[in-house]
């Protein structure tokens, strides 16, 4: 693999002064041989003149967050980081690489998770070019690369997760958003590693049933919470009839037998527990 070396550049200005100063000492050159009638002098002070022209081509700038990778003839010869005018060999190539922080979203995707439901999915992933070299050599177009290896990943992930669980032990897409998206970030740069990319985020920033079943999931989820609440109803109530019992029998404010203790406890239950408030009747007569 080609990994990135810093290429030592020459200072713009300096070379700038001193291509001004060969440039303009050429072609004062072919001037004074013009004057003095010297065919000679007057092609060499004109290919010094072609040549220092030639050098003026080697000025090249480097904006902030922003690296130049320099090639000779095909060959890697280094990468200037520095922010700054510079000059090198006319002859390279100065290919621009960007270094800024960058967000790509991927589209929705439609994957079955790991129940085999079909859901729709979708993530942003920010990331940048910490490695000139292998961005440039290693993958045809980076860019490309980190979209489409971005949403490979995202696609295996919701593969291996359900989109809600059934208990707390259990990773879920929904529920467990800050440990899914740690994962997605960890499986985005193991494949962009290759291609000198560093992500720095990735999160799901959609995530939702597809139109044909998000109905029918829908209303099971509403189930699943009517049961979850009437656990919880039940819980609550039985504690409550415990307590009753418990303080009617310490107060002896009446004894009851196991037959009338039945009794009262269905009727407390099916009044704790009820869906609608139960219409009272009054007993008028003896209590047996």
């Amino acid at each position: 693999m080609i990994r990135e070396m810093e290429y030592k550049a020459f200072p713009g200005v300096p070379a700038i002064l001193l291509l001004f100063a060969a440039t303009a000492g050429s072609a004062y050159g072919i001037y004074l041989s013009a004057r003095a009638g010297s065919v000679v002098g007057i092609v060499v002070s004109a290919l010094a003149v072609a040549f220092f022209a030639l050098l003026w081509g080697g000025l090249f700038p480097v904006n902030p967050n922003e690296a130049r990778v320099l090639q000779l003839f095909g060959r890697y010869r280094g990468t200037v980081r520095a922010p700054g005018l510079w000059w090198a060999n006319p002859l390279m190539s100065k290919s621009k690489v960007s270094t800024r922080i960058r967000n790509f979203e991927t589209s929705k995707l439609k994957v079955n998770d790991k129940d085999s439901n079909p859901i729709e999915i979708a993530a942003v992933v920010v990331w940048r070019v910490v490695d000139t070299a292998e961005a440039l050599f290693e993958v045809d177009n980076y860019a490309e690369y980190v979209e489409v290896q971005s949403e490979a990943a995202l696609r295996a992930l919701a593969t291996h997760y359900p989109y809600d669980a059934h208990d707390e032990q259990t990773l879920s897409l929904a529920a467990n958003a800050a440990e899914i998206n740690e994962q997605l970030k960890a499986a985005v740069q193991e494949r962009l590693s290759k291609a000198g990319v560093e992500v720095l985020e990735a999160r799901i920033s959609h995530l939702a049933y597809a139109p044909e079943i998000a109905s029918a999931m829908l209303q099971r989820q509403q189930a699943n919470a009517v049961i979850a609440a009437r656990q919880k109803i039940v819980e609550g109530a039985v504690g409550m009839v415990e307590m009753a019992l418990d303080m009617l029998k310490e107060r002896h404010i009446v004894d009851l037998d196991d037959e009338r203790k039945a009794q009262m406890v269905g009727n407390l239950l099916v009044v704790l527990c009820a869906d609608r408030n139960p219409q009272p009747i009054v007993n008028t007569g003896s209590l047996y």
